[in-house]
């Protein structure tokens, strides 16, 4: 008869089948998409803020409120949404430790719906920085971080759906080079901060479409870029301008024949300012822009675009349509005033 007692007994007293199986690293049972939203998160959710807008308790009445901010710089630079700030003079930032502080307004655009805030009394503050968003590719991994309906931190991860879209501003004039993801967004994502897995702030995010799923969109880190360095130059952006109202509108292609053009539409001037650059250099109501400064015009919003900073105090050529016929006229923008900023 074989004994195989010894055996038995010896395995059961081996160390090897009696010490506890050490546990695994929870990291390593993540996939890597988890990895990298978690790591994102990490490194940039401390920078993003709440921003509250409206009076404090026992203070004179004032509307108030919310939406998200992210600061791009350790003395407190904050960037969020002009539909954020709004009018309002009371703008409180609360930080993912709830430590709350007071912040002023250091300029809005309206045209980009872009604020740049200051927190006040804040030092050496937790910041993001503001990455290449023309380095972006369709199907790239982005990440929103935010207060969406007031909770606070919350992240959401999708895809950039698609780039190079333009939306309406709350100005009217239309927001070029906006970001598409399906990273959802909600009221209070406002001004929040759409990441790359590098880390890098990408995009502002600036709005949702109702009723639409996994439609929603973000001002560009460079067209932020744009508009910080010209607001803290000059406290607003600099844009041209002619004094002139108009609505894009068809060529009719007889025109378009005879003066040798081919535009399909263009910029029908409305209205005149009196004394303004477009009345000094003679245009009229019923003109058609079809080129300025040697950019083709189909439409107002391509006259409001070219008009830009680089523009202002130059004399340029503008081709229209008068009558069914082309003219050439020079012109000389000046820079447009800002929007005052009035007290709701």
């Amino acid at each position: 008869m074989l004994d195989f007692t010894s055996d038995v007994a010896g395995d059961a007293l081996s160390p090897a089948q009696t010490s506890p199986v050490a546990p695994a690293d929870d990291r390593v049972l993540l996939d890597a998409y988890s990895n990298a939203v978690i790591d994102v998160t990490e490194r940039v959710g401390p920078a993003v803020v709440r921003v509250e807008t409206g009076s404090r308790a026992g203070a004179r009445a004032e509307r108030g409120g919310l939406g998200s901010g992210i600061v791009i710089s350790p003395d407190g630079l904050v960037l969020t949404n002009s539909h954020v700030v709004g009018a309002s003079k009371a703008i409180r930032l609360r930080d993912v430790e709830g430590i709350v502080t007071d912040a002023q307004v250091l300029g809005v655009d309206p045209d980009t719906d872009l604020a740049l805030l200051r927190a006040n009394h804040a030092r050496d503050l937790r910041y993001a920085s503001l990455g290449n968003s023309k380095s972006l590719r369709r199907g790239q991994l982005v990440v929103a971080i935010g207060n969406p309906l007031g909770f606070e931190s919350t992240v959401t991860a999708g895809v950039v759906s698609a780039l190079g879209r333009s939306i309406r501003s709350v100005s009217g004039r239309m927001i070029e080079d906006v970001i598409q993801t399906d990273a959802a967004l909600n009221p209070g994502n406002s001004g929040g901060a759409l990441v790359s897995s590098a880390a890098e702030v990408i995009g502002i995010n600036t709005a949702i479409i109702q009723g639409a799923q996994g439609i929603c969109f973000a001002v560009a880190s460079n067209t932020a870029q744009f508009v910080l360095s010209e607001i803290i130059r000059h406290g607003y952006v600099r844009r041209a301008f002619i004094g002139v109202s108009g609505q894009t509108a068809p060529v009719p292609r007889r025109h378009a024949v005879l003066a040798g053009v081919d535009n399909k539409m263009g910029a029908l001037l409305m209205q005149i300012e009196p004394d303004g650059p477009a009345a000094r250099a003679g245009l009229l109501p019923g003109d058609v822009v079809i080129k300025l400064d040697g950019v083709d015009i189909n439409g107002v919003d391509d006259l409001i675009r070219v008009l830009d900073r680089d523009r202002i105090g130059r004399t340029v050529a503008m081709d229209v349509l008068r009558l069914g016929r082309l003219r050439g006229i020079d012109i000389h923008p000046v820079e447009r005033k800002p929007a005052a900023r009035q007290a709701s």
